[in-house]
């Protein structure tokens, strides 16, 4: 990677236009806030960020698949172990039917650890004819409509902080511990995965696995150390920039910069402007880098991005997630894949096929489609097939809980069934049981 040492610096996108960025109003306090935060120790690792970059650019050599997945917005009380676990089951089963289908490794990033903050239509918010500045997610302000809670609140950068580092933390305890053993994996059952359509399928799959796994440890004689841990990397939308840069640090023995805060931090589409500060920050680390891509962005200003963010052309440095809609993807995708090529930069291609699905339902309630999002995730496998791409990962809201957010899917869920049990307070996500059934789609893949 180019080192941006002489044009660069973790400050630099101070300079540019910034959006989705909180007003504090006490400035001292933020800047005392900042500099503790700076002062604590990372997060994450490079060695494990330059783990991760090896694997993407593994998978972009079609060697491998990247199941990415987890909380549309993380809140600090979802730090608690039950709901980590389910979070991390889900995507450990969804991983093991993908393996086995598609017969590749498969890079598990859980959308958690640091997704505490979320880009907002508007500044501010209305109710009852009084206007508040909009809720950006806990890492800025609270979710009450009051003008206290409202006002973002420089301290809960430090909450965040250290919610962030608890959730991986207990992630890296169970896998060290044994959690995520193949050999054993009746101890990732979520206490309704009896009840689903899907589970025979999946226990079956399960048992090819271990059934394989026991012949070669038999004929070799040893036990595959592989199959007894898995790693497990952690992502958020690079969405707030003092936080982001107050981890940021230069390495010497890499001669680089590294975002600590994350393995694999996203550009939003929002703010994905190539002229813009998300960009320029992003630009300057050498974390590998996702970004959201649609029809919002011309060819000229991908482009520009492509450039900017991956002027080297280097393997694994940068993602595109693309996001269009069951109904625009067939006209919008094509034309995305030829300005890429024409590019001459190589990048690995994820599909989210959530976001551009989202509607309102007849109760107000934001919901998507299930077979909205299996129609999109089907488009995207055949069209990179039919341009001589290839489609090396999914992108995912999704939760191991039993929610009522998205209609559709095993259980045939109805605009009429989302009060029964709606959590989220910002996007619809797949319940256990619709996200089994993504992953046994994608598993057909092979």
């Amino acid at each position: 990677m180019t080192n941006p040492a002489d044009n660069w610096r973790p400050e630099s996108w101070q300079q540019r236009p910034a959006l989705q960025q909180p007003a504090y109003a006490d400035q001292t306090l933020l800047a005392e806030t900042l500099a503790e935060l700076a002062a604590l120790p990372p997060i994450v690792t490079s060695w494990e960020i330059e783990d991760l970059k090896q694997r993407l650019a593994a998978a972009q050599l079609g060697q491998g698949f990247i199941l990415q997945g987890g909380d549309c917005a993380e809140s600090f009380s979802d730090c608690n172990s039950p709901r980590i676990v389910a979070q991390l089951k889900i995507l450990l089963q969804m991983s093991v039917v993908i393996t086995a289908g598609l017969k590749q490794p498969v890079t598990r990033i859980g959308r958690l650890a640091g997704q505490y903050a979320k880009p907002r239509s508007a500044d501010r918010e209305e109710q009852g004819g009084e206007s508040l500045p909009s809720y950006r997610g806990d890492l800025v302000n609270r979710a009450p409509f009051t003008a206290a809670d409202r006002e973002p609140d420089p301290r809960l950068l430090l909450r965040g902080y250290e919610r962030a580092a608890l959730t991986l933390n207990f992630v890296r305890g169970l896998i060290d511990g044994g959690f995520a053993d193949l050999h054993h994996p009746e101890n990732w059952d979520l206490d309704f995965v009896g009840h689903t359509a899907s589970a025979d399928q999946y226990r079956r799959i399960v048992e090819k696995v271990r059934d394989g796994l026991a012949f070669f440890e038999s004929i070799s004689g040893r036990p595959i150390h592989e199959a007894r841990r898995v790693d497990f990397f952690a992502a958020h939308e690079g969405l707030h920039l003092l936080y982001e840069q107050a981890q940021t640090r230069y390495l010497e023995h890499r001669r680089a910069w590294y975002d600590l805060t994350t393995h694999f931090p996203w550009i939003g589409l929002r703010t994905a402007d190539p002229d813009g500060a998300h960009v320029e920050f992003f630009r300057g680390v050498a974390n590998p880098i996702g970004v959201k891509v649609g029809e919002a962005l011309d060819e000229a200003q991908l482009k520009a991005l492509l450039r900017r963010l991956n002027p080297d052309n280097e393997p694994g440095r940068l993602t595109l997630i693309h996001r269009f809609g069951a109904a625009r993807i067939g006209e919008a995708l094509p034309r995305l894949l030829d300005c890429v090529r024409a590019s001459g930069i190589d990048v690995l291609w994820v599909c989210d096929p959530m976001h551009g699905n989202t509607r309102p339902a007849g109760n107000g309630l934001k919901t998507r489609r299930f077979e909205d999002i299996s129609a999109e995730l089907a488009a995207a496998f055949r069209i990179h097939r039919e341009q001589g791409s290839r489609l090396a990962g999914v992108h995912l809201e999704l939760t191991g809980e039993h929610v009522t957010e998205c209609t559709g899917g095993p259980r045939g869920l109805t605009d009429a069934d989302l009060d029964r049990d709606y959590r989220s307070t910002v996007d619809p996500r797949l319940n256990y049981e619709q996200a089994m059934e993504i992953a046994l789609q994608i598993a057909g893949q092979g």
